[in-house]
Order: C-alpha cells, then sequence, then structure tokens
C-alpha cells in the first residue's frame, strides 16, 4: 500500500521568489525522503492551485493526500481559507480522502533554522550572550498567533541571547525598527535581526527595510528551503499520517 501523497500548500505571491523558494523547499523534502510524492499547491497568486492538484491526483488514482500548511502559526489560513478549500475540492472527488497537517510552528526545529541563518549572516557562537535578536514575523490579526510569536521569542531567550523580543511586519506591534531601537535604547551591545518566515516577498522586504533603517549589526535571510525546515514538514507528514483518522473527506 502506498504512503499518502505530501501536498505543500503554500499562500502564494506575486513576487517570483515566493514560488521559486517553495519548489526549492519542496525539491529537498523529496531528496530527504525520494519514495514519497511530494507536490506544492497555492491559495492564491501562483500556480498550481490546490484544487488543480487535488484533480490530478485524483485522476491519477490517488485515495489519500495529507495536506501541509506551509505556515509558521495556526491563524485564519490555516483555520478557515485552506479548510474550506480542501473540503470544496475532494467533494468534487469523493474517492480521494484528505488530512490536513498541523502548521509547522512552534517547534525546536524552527530555531535551529534561525540559529542557521544568523550564524550564515556571520553571527559567531562567541557573540551569542552580547547580542539581542528580534524575531521578525509577518504578522497576523489572530490573537493566537500572535501570542504564540511571543512565547516563542520568552522560550529563545533563555537560550543564551542577551534579549529576544518579538517584531511583525503588519497588522500588530511593534515593527522591526522599533524593536531594534528599543533594543538600543536597553544598552545593547550587537543587535541581529531574525525574519520568521519562510519566503521572500512584500513583507519580508519590509522587515529587511526595518532592520536597515533602524541600524541592525546583522540581518539574517529568510529561512527558506533549510534543512531544518524540510525536515519539520516530514515530521508534521508523519504526524498526520498516525493519526489513523480522516481529517476531511466528502
Amino acid at each position: 500500500m502506498s504512503a499518502p501523497t505530501l501536498l505543500i500548500i503554500a499562500h502564494g505571491s506575486r513576487d517570483p521568489r515566493h514560488a521559486a523558494t517553495v519548489d526549492a523547499l519542496r525539491a529537498r523534502v523529496r531528496s530527504m525522503r525520494p519514495e514519497l510524492r511530494v507536490e506544492a499547491a497555492f491559495l492564491e497568486f501562483n500556480a498550481p492551485r490546490v484544487p488543480q492538484v487535488l484533480a490530478r491526483l485524483a485522476a491519477a488514482d490517488a485515495t489519500e493526500v495529507i495536506a501541509l500548511p506551509l505556515l509558521l502559526t495556526r491563524a485564519f489560513h490555516a483555520k478557515t481559507d485552506i479548510p474550506a478549500v480542501l473540503r470544496e475540492a475532494t467533494a468534487r472527488h469523493p474517492r480521494l480522502s484528505v488530512r490536513q497537517a498541523a502548521v509547522l510552528g512552534p517547534s525546536p526545529l524552527l530555531l535551529d533554522a534561525l540559529e542557521r541563518r544568523l550564524h550564515e549572516a556571520g553571527l559567531r557562537p562567541a557573540d551569542r550572550s552580547s547580542t539581542g535578536v528580534v524575531l521578525a514575523s509577518a504578522g497576523s490579526t489572530d490573537p493566537e498567533a500572535i501570542a504564540v510569536i511571543a512565547e516563542i521569542a520568552r522560550e529563545w531567550r533563555h537560550t543564551g541571547w542577551c534579549a529576544v523580543r518579538p517584531a511583525f511586519a503588519s497588522a500588530s506591534l511593534p515593527r522591526t525598527e522599533d524593536a531594534v531601537r528599543a533594543l538600543r535604547a536597553d544598552g545593547v551591545p550587537r543587535v541581529a535581526v531574525a525574519p520568521y518566515v519562510i519566503a521572500p516577498g512584500r513583507l519580508p522586504d519590509r522587515i529587511a527595510h526595518g532592520a536597515r533603517a533602524a541600524g541592525a549589526d546583522l540581518l539574517a535571510s529568510v529561512l527558506g528551503p533549510a534543512p531544518e525546515l524540510a525536515r519539520l514538514l516530514l515530521r508534521r507528514y508523519d504526524e498526520a499520517r498516525g493519526a489513523g483518522r480522516v481529517l476531511l473527506s466528502a
């Protein structure tokens, strides 16, 4: 009996770097588990869309799909948009069952990926205790998502950083530049900005602009196809598969 197909669902963006990053992440996941069929689809802006991929899978006689939201927090897209799209699509294909996996965050693997990007940007292990980090996320109007970001910042602070502050590119405050300036005002010797986002785009660019405008000493890259992120996708896939029940079906 073949394993369920892994369908990675990304939001999509007009910025071509977004789709390219999703494709690179999909390729890394496939390289880590070559026997697994891995597809990617988008909610909007990019092709293929989720209904198109599910229709193609159904036409190829696939019977099980695990849909994995490429999201770091459980906000509106994970709670509402993706379930609605999946239910509508599976209603057209009654022989296809779909399980929606959990969102990626929070996870220690994401912190590992953040630290990888900081080190790649030039941060040395010896700098840790004298560095304050701005954990800069895209932002959300969902209180649950905001609370999760704040909790991640608190937990990360206890791993040896001088300080860790959350910041948001939209919907919530503080902005990246305000968090950088607040750390400076507190006397933090070195300030690094760690974007808690997966792919480049408008909001990550806003994070980068805020970091530079406020004079951050170091700006990490987005998480992108980091190996830790690929491992986390497979972990969420395995967890959903092990749940042993169909979460969405016609």
